[in-house]
């Protein structure tokens, strides 16, 4: 049964990766890329009302409800989406398909979860055979080789296997796939040089994922209490894509780490502000940096303000409420 309870996190891990970029629409992949999932829901709504087969507004309902973990809306999407895998193949909605069946392994019971993990990986695989050029499917499927166990059909050697096919075509992509192969065999200093290469242009999508990877490797470091080297990446993040909460985010955990409530509550007020925001928890932490502080009272109002978000991750819920009742 303990092999069982792995799976929950690497799939909840893989449900955080980077955003695809399938939304032909400008204003609607501006939304997703922004968090704005009810903005998203609607517009893909009222398309989907007028134009029951448009598989963009399929998509976008099931992307909106993945990043809602809206359990009902989940599930509803599931019809659209398989007729568009089975009817009309396209590698996006095999995609969007396994990124659902991903989501609700999240909270599924250990009978329901290796289904819906078989499920996950055959449609990732779908979408990489459909469109070998489509890389949030070759990202996805990578990152599923990597932290599902191996009953579960992880397997590190198909996740090395992945990154060569692309070499030769998306080399800066490769980079990033290595880059995550490196971190799961935690070999930082080299995913820190692939990463360090990656050279995205004018490619939004290897951006995101080059900022997603960057931000993790910053976790990793603090994790190993590293705050001088996860300091550095998340000010360079900062730098960087300034439009983006990652950036702030980071350092403000970093600067609660290291002792400077007074900035690092500075640094989360900044990232709240920021596209991405309501990915975060930022709010949690922001409560961490204010009783750090000494500030119960705007402690008190941050936390609660977290507690009462939908999209709240369950661990860091549960560590909010301790911090409530620490208060109260």
């Amino acid at each position: 049964m303990k092999l069982f309870r792995v799976l929950p996190l690497a799939l909840a891990m893989l449900a955080g990766a980077a955003q695809a970029e399938l939304l032909k629409d400008p204003q609607w992949q501006a939304w997703l890329d922004a968090g704005k999932s009810a903005d998203l829901a609607r517009a893909a709504q009222a398309r989907a009302k007028a134009q029951p087969d448009d598989d963009q507004a399929a998509i976008a309902l099931a992307l909106a409800a993945i990043d809602d973990n809206d359990a009902a809306r989940l599930e509803a999407s599931i019809p659209a989406l398989q007729a568009c895998a089975d009817k009309r193949p396209q590698a996006a909605c095999s995609y969007a398909l396994g990124r659902v069946y991903g989501q609700q392994a999240m909270t599924a019971s250990v009978f329901k979860m290796p289904g819906l993990a078989a499920r996950t990986k055959e449609q990732f695989v779908k979408a990489v055979e459909q469109d070998p050029a489509l890389f949030e499917a070759r990202s996805g499927l990578t990152q599923f080789y990597l932290m599902a166990p191996g009953f579960a059909g992880g397997s590190a050697a198909k996740a090395r296997e992945l990154a060569a096919e692309v070499q030769p075509r998306q080399p800066e992509q490769a980079k990033l796939l290595r880059a995550l192969v490196a971190m799961n065999d935690k070999d930082w200093a080299g995913a820190e040089r692939e990463l360090a290469s990656v050279r995205p242009g004018d490619d939004r999508t290897v951006a995101r994922e080059l900022r997603g990877e960057w931000s993790r490797l910053g976790f990793e470091f603090m994790e190993q209490k590293s705050l001088p080297k996860a300091r550095g990446i998340f000010e360079a993040l900062q730098r960087d894509y300034p439009a983006h909460a990652a950036g702030p985010y980071g350092l403000g955990r970093v600067l609660t780490e290291a002792g400077q409530p007074d900035e690092a509550v500075k640094a989360l007020e900044r990232a709240r502000a920021l596209e991405g925001a309501e990915r975060l928890p930022i709010d949690h932490r922001l409560g961490q940096a204010l009783i750090a502080k000494g500030d119960k009272v705007a402690a008190r109002a941050a936390l609660e303000r977290f507690v009462q978000n939908k999209r709240a991750n369950p661990r860091n819920l549960e560590e909010a409420k301790k911090l409530l009742a620490g208060l109260a």
